[in-house]
């Protein structure tokens, strides 16, 4: 009597159950789908430290893991087989037995501007004197304070849609948020301004997409490739090479902005002190295949230029409160 072949593996993706993870999620199983019809991609939902602490400042909290944790326990469990991230809030060290997997083509990883009518006439180098500006990234508050010392910064912290809802009930003039996700949540129309790299550095694999996997799960590795963008890879990887060599979690003052043209990628990093009043900024280019190299190398321009000492002041003052 022939054998029954076995029916393959069901693959579960992890994924927070924000709006915006969801999308980002989903559209990874559309696309897994897309490309494996016979095969049965199912999501599975969960809640993360960050998602549940919505009354403290995010530097306040603590960033190791801060939006992963919870995703990777499921994965070391066998639970689930891989989790989608938003890249710029997986941390540069993973646990152990984890691995990103791989790294979706980006979104435009701009910072963008978003303002209340009655600013509708302004850009962000024009707001009126004592504007209050809401963000929780302590990245765009240390550039826009080195470059706009005038405007009023205030803490805002929620999903988009309460954000956006803050913003129009008067509680902000203006919102600097991800250009990304305005647009992956059909908010596009609210981008007032693309903030100029020239005035805010992204966060560091803002834009993208990482997949976290099992480094000991070949069948999953395989998969994953499939959806890799190797640019955006490349590009991101310098990055997050810049930022690990650096100590630096995503609750810190770092910025980076990088372009690939033909073979040859262009990093560019930034640490600002809190205050805004010390901004080093740096550059290298090198062969694209040694994305990660040029990461550590930039990193150490840096540091040679007083970086360290910047970001030693800035942990020490944020220590985590939980």
């Amino acid at each position: 009597m022939p054998s029954v072949a076995a029916a393959p593996r069901t693959i579960r993706l992890a994924s927070r159950k924000s709006q915006l993870a969801l999308v980002q999620t989903h559209w990874v199983q559309g696309e897994f789908q897309r490309l494996y019809p016979d095969r049965t991609f199912e999501v599975v939902t969960m809640s993360t430290q960050g998602d549940n602490i919505l009354d403290v400042a995010l530097a306040k909290i603590g960033d190791k893991g801060l939006f992963t944790k919870e995703l990777e326990l499921s994965m070391l469990r066998q639970d689930t087989d891989f989790a989608v991230h938003s890249l710029k809030d997986l941390p540069t060290h993973l646990p152990e037995g984890l691995m990103l997997g791989a790294i979706t083509e980006r979104e435009d990883p701009a910072d963008a501007l978003v303002v209340h009518p009655k600013c509708k006439d302004y850009q962000i180098d024009t707001l009126p004197p004592g504007t209050v500006v809401g963000t929780s990234s302590l990245r765009r508050l240390a550039q826009l304070r080195h470059h706009f010392p005038h405007l009023e910064f205030k803490d805002v912290r929620g999903n988009l849609n309460t954000r956006l809802q803050k913003l129009d009930n008067g509680e902000y003039d203006a919102l600097i948020l991800a250009y990304a996700g305005l647009h992956r949540l059909g908010f596009g129309d609210r981008i007032h301004q693309v903030i100029p790299s020239e005035i805010s550095l992204h966060a560091v694999g803002q834009g993208a997409l990482g997949i976290e996997c099992r480094s000991n799960d070949p069948e999953i590795l395989e998969l994953l490739k499939k959806i890799e963008h190797q640019p955006t890879a490349q590009r991101c990887l310098a990055e997050r090479s810049f930022l690990r060599e650096l100590e630096g979690g995503c609750q810190v003052p770092i910025g980076v902005n990088t372009a690939i043209e033909g073979d040859r990628l262009t990093l560019t990093g930034m640490v600002a002190s809190l205050d805004g009043k010390r901004l080093i900024k740096d550059v290298v280019t090198g062969a694209a295949t040694t994305a990660e190299d040029l990461g550590i190398q930039l990193a150490h321009k840096l540091k040679d230029q007083g970086a360290q000492e910047i970001l030693s002041e800035i942990i020490a003052e944020f220590r985590p409160v939980v």
